[in-house]
């Protein structure tokens, strides 16, 4: 058996009551101690499984695939084989996770527009 290497280094940071409540609840829902599920996220770059991998988000990119790839060729009075279809879900399928985890990336990289008072100034 391998043993994890021996850690010697501290970290610390506080944080508010509500925080604190966020961190241990996503700690206890991962099955991890408060330390080890911070340890992982920080380790990984923050992001969490569901930030990086969203299957909702891939789940309505591969939708909106399939409308866009069925629908134009139905406007265009054109028929649709059913192997053509069975194609076409194999194609949307390998490629839907891929472009929902480019779109989260461009949304992280937009820049957020700054916040100005109701006077006008910043």
């Amino acid at each position: 058996m391998v043993k994890p290497p021996l850690r010697t280094k501290s970290i610390g940071f506080k944080v508010s009551e509500e925080e604190y409540a966020r961190l241990e609840t996503a700690a206890q829902a991962s099955g991890r101690t408060l330390g080890e599920w911070c340890r992982e996220a920080i380790l990984r770059g923050g992001a969490s499984d569901s930030e990086r991998h969203d299957p909702a988000l891939a789940e309505i990119v591969g939708v909106r695939l399939l409308l866009v790839n069925v629908l134009r060729p139905l406007a265009a009075g054109e028929k649709l084989a059913p192997e053509a279809f069975d194609k076409m879900l194999d194609q949307i399928s390998e490629v839907k996770h891929e472009l929902a985890a480019k779109l989260q990336q461009a949304a992280r990289k937009k820049p957020q527009p700054e916040k100005t008072s109701g006077d006008g100034k910043r």
